[in-house]
């Protein structure tokens, strides 16, 4: 039972989601007041111990879910479909500081961190008998959610306002940024604290809540984003060694509802059918199931990454790559992740999409179509063709195989290159049921292995919403995001190959201010402390 189930059924739910909704933005607040617009409600709450779980329980609303899939299409390995969607003008260079989806992203994250703040600053209230185990544990699950929000507010825009208490509206309009360093330093001492007051596993009621694990996860995480590989590998190493996590054996399933709540999934946004859903199936299925948008759909680029099942470049000239037949004898998380050409559909039908195949997901046939002619596999689970808007599929956030990839990439740039590297990076290639590519061998130098743990993030963790910031600091988006955008090669009415072109326009990245996100020019023009990003 999820806990969610437990948690929507509760009456009062609605008045916790309003106490903690203390961000809201309009007219004439900052984006950073957190001053509870109503008091007498709060002056009746925090009188018991079911009150701070209801507390803490709607702080996980404040999640990523579908969400993570608009990040990978302002990369190399997707692309916002529709020429007219505000993601769009990202991926074409063309936005500003006055674009919706920077503003929405960083209210998002700074609602988060208030209703943290707002809960971490009053569970103190509590009144009469209390478990205080139980009140260190929802503060360490406090402390984990708002960590995870400073973690995607620093890679998208670098120095930003380090919150940690309710401001008043005059605080919200003077506060100054923190540095790169501080916040990450934040972020360090606010996960090591939460993980030493979480446990490590849940009864089956509460499963889907912060673990400690979870927290030592998102600090892999960080201190990976932050260059801080020791950090980064030690962390990592302590999830491993504590031999709680393994692979979940079918690739091909993971992201279904057989697979829910499985032993590689460390964190995830819970959902619940019929109670509290995501509409990723409607978002991102075919134009012929159940009239599926096709939002973001793959590039030619992410399927090109897929090395033969030798393990070998497509571009290798010894691979045995058929560019006739390309997708036979490919690494088989290609066919896993994104629906290829001749791949049976949820509904029973064949996926056609060449542009004179006739079908509805033929590219062309509706501007709703895939302009690749590839779709995202991951997350389109039969069971929701009934309610595709109404899925209760968890969304998975934080995985075993990014823990391995970490510790690998971690110990790699630290020039630290023994048994456990090939041991990590092995056990992602090889030791699933459905995913058999050849061991890494011993012999690989530093740079061999740099960019064989890059791809394997590319591949592995594809559609996953951590693409965008691999390649930042990578320092790669310059070289791999500019130019067309392409899809799939078909034959045409005269018998020859020929490549799909997605969009006329090309893509724009400038790696003199691209690599940070703007700050939002309202918040700039409330609180004039704020200082913008370079070259915006």
């Amino acid at each position: 039972m999820k806990f969610y189930n437990y948690l929507y059924q509760k009456r009062n739910l609605i008045f916790s989601f309003g106490l903690f909704s203390l961000m809201l933005i309009s007219c004439d607040k900052n984006l950073l007041d957190a001053v509870p617009t109503d008091r007498q409600s709060e002056n009746i709450f925090w009188k018991s111990q079911a009150d701070a779980e209801l507390a803490v329980n709607a702080l996980y609303n404040d999640l990523d879910g579908a969400e993570i899939f608009y990040s990978d299409a302002l990369t190399d390995i997707a692309h916002v479909n529709q020429p007219f969607a505000v993601d769009a003008y990202i991926e074409l260079g063309t936005y500003d500081a006055s674009s919706s989806r920077l503003y929405n992203t960083w209210s998002s994250a700074y609602k988060g961190i208030g209703a943290a703040n707002y809960f971490l600053a009053n569970v103190g209230k509590i009144e009469g008998s209390k478990d205080e185990t139980l009140i260190a544990r929802y503060i360490g699950e406090a402390r984990v959610l708002r960590a995870y929000q400073y973690i995607k507010l620093a890679y998208l825009f670098g120095a930003v306002p380090l919150v940690k208490a309710p401001l008043t509206l005059q605080e919200g309009r003077e506060v100054q940024q923190a540095t790169l360093s501080e916040i990450y330093d934040f972020i360090d001492s606010e996960l090591e604290l939460a993980a030493a007051s979480l446990p490590e596993s849940y009864s089956s009621n509460d499963i889907g809540r912060i673990t400690r694990w979870a927290a030592l996860g998102l600090k892999a995480r960080s201190d990976l984003y932050a260059g801080r590989f020791a950090a980064a590998a030690k962390a990592a190493k302590t999830i491993i060694d504590g031999k709680r996590f393994e692979l979940y054996p079918s690739y091909a399933n993971l992201f279904t509802y057989a697979a829910e709540n499985n032993k590689e999934v460390l964190l995830d946004k819970q959902f619940l059918e019929n109670i509290y859903t995501q509409s990723v199936f409607n978002l991102l299925a075919s134009y012929s199931q159940q009239n599926g948008q096709s939002t973001y759909v793959p590039t030619k680029a992410l399927v090109d990454s897929y090395t033969t099942s030798k393990g070998d470049l497509i571009t290798d000239a010894n691979s045995g790559y058929d560019p006739k037949n390309p997708y036979k004898n490919r690494d088989p998380r290609l066919a896993f992740s994104i629906f290829l050409d001749g791949d049976p559909l949820p509904n029973g039908a064949i996926f056609h999409p060449a542009p004179n195949s006739g079908t509805a997901d033929a590219v062309g046939s509706t501007y709703i179509a895939s302009t690749t002619g590839f779709n995202i596999k991951k997350y389109i689970d039969k069971k929701d063709l009934a309610n595709p808007s109404k899925s209760g599929l968890n969304i998975i956030l934080l995985r075993y195989a990014e823990i391995l990839l970490t510790y690998a990439e971690a110990k790699i740039e630290l020039g630290e290159i023994d048994g456990s590297v090939y041991d990590a990076i092995n056990q992602i290639r090889n030791s699933r049921t459905d995913v058999k590519l050849p061991i890494t061998s011993n012999q690989a130098n530093q740079e061999q292995l740099r960019q064989l743990v890059r791809r394997e993030r590319t591949v592995e963790l594809a559609f996953e919403g951590l693409h965008l910031a691999d390649i930042r600091r990578w320092k790669t988006a310059e070289k791999v995001v500019p130019g067309k955008v392409y899809g799939i090669t078909y034959q045409n009415n005269n018998g020859e190959a020929v490549v799909v072109e997605a969009a006329s326009e090309s893509r724009v990245f400038d790696a003199k201010k691209h690599y940070l996100w703007p700050i939002p020019q309202r918040e700039i023009n409330l609180n004039p402390n704020l200082k913008q990003n370079p070259n915006w």
